[in-house]
């Protein structure tokens, strides 16, 4: 399927957001995901996954995740200084902040006319992947997809410490988790916890392990894995197409 490509603003905290937004070009009405990138925000890899997404009938709407810190368009390098600096945009922006932007999101997705009603869903990498979690506490959100969800078990989001373990429960919709398991910043003790606060809570979720490293879908890294990125879109794309088919 063709998609269209647009930028739109939102206001948040009196701080402009810029949002991505990927749609299908045929003219209907499709299910809306808020989309987070990793710490590198909007740049080519992110883009092309949620180009990818928007491929297969979703209008993605990618946020940059940092707005308040860096300006407009500002795609961080993948390199030594760009992990610094992402890092440290992600230490100064406030839990509070991040929870008040998918919600500014979710509600851009819903007063769009061309998101299916009552079919919003998430997906995200590394620190996306923790912002989606969260993001699937939100009434509206019925997929959840998080792809190697960086800090959950700690509360490592931002500044402060994020509550996400201990919401586990709020989650009304379905979760997918896609992990590596040569994945240094998740390791075996982390996903055993993560999977254990789902199965506790009673979430419906699927868990899906590649013998993968951190990032193994972003293809402009050493770590990237053409067959297991290619796998895991297939699991992603099965999962949402059966939740927003109910």
């Amino acid at each position: 399927m063709q998609i269209t490509k647009r930028n739109v603003e939102l206001r948040v905290d009196d701080s402009l957001m810029r949002v991505y937004v990927a749609s299908p070009k045929p003219a209907g009405v499709y299910p809306g995901i808020v989309f987070y990138s990793d710490i590198y925000q909007l740049g080519g890899p992110i883009i092309r996954l949620a180009n990818y997404l928007a491929g297969y009938g979703y209008i993605v709407a990618a946020p940059e995740i940092f707005h308040r810190l860096e300006p407009i368009g500002q795609v961080i390098e993948p390199d030594d200084l760009g992990r610094m600096r992402g890092n440290d945009d992600a230490r100064r922006t406030a839990i509070a902040q991040y929870d008040a932007d998918c919600r500014a999101i979710i509600e851009f997705l819903k007063a769009d006319t061309t998101v299916a009603a009552n079919k919003i869903g998430t997906v995200g990498f590394c620190i996306g992947g923790h912002l989606a979690f969260r993001a699937a506490f939100e009434s509206e959100v019925k997929a959840a997809v998080c792809c190697y969800p960086t800090g959950i078990p700690s509360g490592k989001l931002g500044k402060g410490v994020a509550d996400t373990i201990q919401r586990v429960r709020e989650i009304k919709g379905e979760m997918l988790l896609i992990l590596g398991t040569l994945d240094p910043h998740i390791p075996e003790s982390d996903r055993q916890t993560l999977i254990k606060a789902i199965e506790d809570a009673g979430v419906p979720h699927k868990v899906v392990l590649y013998e993968a490293e951190h990032t193994f879908m972003r293809d402009d890294g050493y770590r990237y894995d053409a067959v297991a990125a290619t796998s895991a879109w297939q699991e992603i794309v099965d999962f949402l197409g059966r939740v927003f088919a109910e």
